[in-house]
């Protein structure tokens, strides 16, 4: 497997994608019922190869990722060849980015001394892999409104 298995929840929510996934292995209901009672390692292997699947395509779109903690945003521009970062951090310990008081001060004092930026870039080793390491580590798929916004104001090699 070379991502990870999907939850039962995200499973369920694709059931429609599922069926048609199975019609493809030429699987029926009845054939997928008796494969999961019979040969479960079997089944389960094939829930990894849809979820591997439907990592893929979703990976394959992802153009910005968002990990924000209480004194840190880490604002990433998934590239062709390269991601980008923009990293915040915040060194006023009274601050937390994660409420909405807490951004709120940010907005109002990006530009202090109590805030510092670094941009960097890196190319990847595995495109669709590297952004799937940052999302098991916490960030969030976004529409880069936030990223756009830092590359305006501050200038982005």
């Amino acid at each position: 497997m070379k991502y990870r298995r999907l939850t039962q929840q995200q499973l369920e929510e694709l059931q429609p994608e599922f069926v048609n996934f199975l019609a493809t292995q030429s699987i029926t209901g009845e054939e997928w019922k008796n494969l999961k009672e019979e040969k479960p390692m079997v089944a389960e292997d094939e829930v990894d190869v849809f979820s591997d699947l439907i990592w893929e395509g979703v990976l394959t779109k992802v153009n910005y990722l968002e990990n924000v903690s209480g004194q840190h945003m880490h604002l990433f521009h998934c590239a062709k060849k390269e991601m980008k970062l923009i990293s915040v951090k915040v060194m006023n310990p009274d601050i937390d980015l994660t409420t909405k008081i807490g951004f709120d001060w940010f907005k109002k004092n990006w530009q202090s001394d109590f805030v510092e930026y670094l941009t960097a870039s890196k190319a990847y080793v595995e495109e669709n892999l590297d952004k799937f390491k940052l999302i098991e580590q916490g960030a969030v798929i976004t529409k880069g409104d936030l990223y756009k916004w830092f590359e305006s104001m501050i200038e982005v090699k």
